[in-house]
């Protein structure tokens, strides 16, 4: 069939789609490689705002990928004019036209809205946490400030007080340096005096006894020894005499003689006695006892008073007052064991201070107390031989034992004290002799 038999057929209109010009198809030609054209200008435009979306840690998302191709392969497309072949690539490329906006917008993934906005908060809240910080920053170093300041003051007031703390430690450093050295001093002269004082030497034995126990033990096996030699159950008729003769006696002088054969019980009731005070001193016992340590160098001086002197004598003296008025005690302590109450003590020295020493001795060794000495009580001070052998003559009279004690310093001895049975004068050593003054 020829061409000319079959007229050429004309492309029919499409009937346009509603709010879209009715073209030609000729114009419909002529759009669409401009349409192509600027579809690629603008998908290329696009791909370059889009940005590859990267996580809050830096890493791409691979997801987002460009899926539209290059302008070249779009570039590619040519327009074609000839006749059918026109209308064919009319027809091929319609549809494709049609379709290419719609797998474009479909491929592409859009950019979430909310990625800057994430983005600009997260910013503001590390700027704020950022401000927050800073100030915090401030306020540490503010109190860092405050704290040093207040450090360095209590540093100095520290300082201060321990400066004046030493200087204070110092004056009592001194002070009790002080003390000690007058403690010291006074320690020695204590010592001093124990060592050659009988009370500081009786002291001084009394705090050591450490061997007490021992020497106890000695003493009462002796105790026993003599106990079993004493007759313990003296007839009754002998007890009767003796009343009798104490009451005789109290009415008539006394007149001792113990180195007199006809007073060997006497004798014997002394010597157990001065064995007593020499075996077993009693440092708490009863008042006008012996309270002191008693040396056999004492006990010889005492023995030979009575039994050698018959109680009438003078005796060297021990060296020092209160070695003199030990054995006075240890007199006054037989005689009152042996006489009871009827003994008088009269005590002769030349000033008072010598006479206060004789009384503190006599209350230290015999155990007694102010009120017995006194005109009435049982030792008597005197500063005067006249009055002393005045007084002394009284009690004779009166049925009283006296016994009359004569200090070192008295150079000279009235003849009126030797007629009295018992009295007993303490003589200075003959190689140092001295002036009253001196003592």
């Amino acid at each position: 069939m020829n061409s000319d038999e079959f007229p050429t057929q004309k492309p029919r209109s499409q009937p346009a789609a509603d709010g879209e010009a009715t073209l030609p198809v000729n114009e419909t030609e002529n759009q669409l490689p401009s349409q192509i054209r600027e579809l690629s200008i603008a998908q290329n435009e696009l791909t370059s705002q889009i940005l590859p979306e990267t996580d809050p840690w830096g890493e791409e998302n691979p997801q987002i990928t460009p899926v539209v191709d290059e302008p070249g392969d779009i570039a590619q497309i040519e327009p074609e004019t000839d006749g059918g072949d026109s209308e064919s690539a009319i027809e091929q490329s319609s549809p494709e036209t049609d379709s290419q906006p719609t797998t474009t917008a479909e491929t592409v993934t859009p950019v979430p809205e909310n990625v800057t906005e994430n983005l600009a908060e997260r910013v503001k809240a590390l700027q704020q946490q950022e401000q927050d910080l800073t100030a915090r920053i401030a306020s540490l170093e503010a109190d860092k400030a405050k704290a040093q300041e207040a450090l360095g003051s209590a540093q100095a007031s520290i300082g201060r007080l321990v400066q004046d703390g030493l200087i204070q430690l110092d004056h009592r450093k001194q002070a009790l340096q002080i003390e000690v050295e007058k403690l010291e001093r006074r320690r020695d002269r204590i010592q001093k005096e124990m060592r050659t004082t009988f009370a500081g030497v009786s002291q001084d034995l009394a705090i050591r006894v450490q061997g007490f126990k021992d020497y106890l033990v000695g003493s009462l096996q002796d105790l026993a020894a003599t106990a079993e030699l004493l007759d313990m159950t003296p007839p009754v008729q002998e007890t009767s005499k003796q009343i009798s003769v104490e009451e005789s006696q109290s009415s008539s002088p006394v007149n001792p003689r113990f180195a007199e054969q006809g007073f060997q019980e006497q004798a014997k009731q002394i010597r157990r006695t001065l064995d007593q005070y020499r075996t077993l001193p009693d440092y708490y016992g009863p008042p006008w006892q012996l309270r002191r340590t008693f040396e056999p160098i004492h006990a010889e001086r005492v023995s030979n008073w009575f039994f050698t002197q018959g109680g009438r004598g003078a005796l060297r003296t021990m060296g020092s007052r209160l070695q003199n008025i030990l054995i006075s005690s240890t007199i006054i302590s037989v005689l009152r064991s042996v006489y009871g109450g009827r003994v008088r003590t009269l005590v002769l020295a030349n000033s008072p201070e010598r006479l206060g020493e004789w009384r503190r001795g006599l209350q230290d060794c015999l155990g007694i107390t102010r009120t017995d000495f006194g005109p009435e009580g049982g030792i008597i001070m005197f500063e005067s031989a006249e009055a002393l052998a005045q007084k002394a003559d009284r009690l004779v009279r009166d049925g009283k034992l006296p016994l009359i004690l004569i200090d070192e310093t008295e150079d000279l001895i009235s003849l009126s004290m030797l007629q009295f049975p018992l009295w007993l004068a303490f003589a200075p050593d003959p190689q140092s002799l001295m002036s009253p003054k001196d003592f």
